[in-house]
């Protein structure tokens, strides 16, 4: 039986999907964009707030700059849109106010966190969300005792899909790779999962398809919450 499970936070734990687009089409608007619709950040999302914004100022027509990003896009792009720092720093200061805006958790999500503390599973999230974000967020919706260990996006720690925030959370555990299940909604969450050993199943709830999970190497998949007790 594992003995731990590691949650993304944004499509797997909690509908941000409004909160996200609010602050971005906010910052986007200040600057001369237009925002992206709400449904459309479903693609967006999934490597972090930079590169959220840099995808929506793509799609918004923005040219690209000179300055490389710190790796390259999934859509393969090696630069940033020129706006991308003035846009970013907005996106930060609307998401540090509106980061709850409209968040939810999805249903199913407090039952299943109630039956693995029952069972005696130590629980972990993992997000590209900004550390302290993270921690706001997952506090406000579970409280403080939900989650035996909060991650987020933090330097000098690189971001998902590189494994080095699965590594700090199994130390933190006392868990090994083998004894850990990693869960998300996004091809970027299967890459992380995968990276780091773990078995991952991909949740059909969030923002991405089946066919994106499969594709980045989901071992399976969950249509609701409960469905994940099957692989403990």
């Amino acid at each position: 039986m594992k003995r731990a499970v590691i949650f993304d936070l944004d499509g797997t734990l909690a509908d941000t999907l409004e909160s996200i687009s609010h602050c971005l089409g906010l910052a986007l608007a200040d600057c001369g964009f237009e925002p992206p619709e709400k449904q459309a950040c479903r693609l967006l999302v999934g490597d972090g707030a930079r590169m959220l914004v840099a995808r929506a100022l793509r799609r918004a027509g923005d040219a690209e700059g000179s300055a490389v990003l710190p790796r390259p896009d999934a859509d393969g792009y090696v630069t940033c849109p020129v706006h991308l720092e003035e846009v970013f720093a907005r996106y930060t200061r609307y998401f540090e106010k509106g980061c709850m805006y409209r968040v939810r958790p999805y249903a199913g999500i407090q039952e299943l966190l109630a039956g693995l503390k029952q069972a005696g599973v130590k629980t972990a999230v993992f997000s590209n969300k900004p550390h302290s974000n993270a921690v706001f967020v997952v506090e406000s919706l579970f409280g403080k005792e939900a989650f035996d260990v909060i991650l987020g996006q933090q330097d000098p720690l690189p971001p998902k899909p590189a494994p080095d925030g699965v590594y700090r959370i199994l130390e933190k555990l006392s868990v090994t790779g083998e004894e850990t299940l990693y869960t998300g909604d996004s091809g970027v969450d299967m890459e992380t999962g995968k990276a780091a050993g773990l078995m991952c199943v991909g949740v059909l709830w969030g923002f991405r398809d089946a066919r994106e999970l499969l594709a980045h190497g989901a071992q399976a998949l969950a249509e609701k919450p409960q469905d994940l007790l099957r692989y403990l």
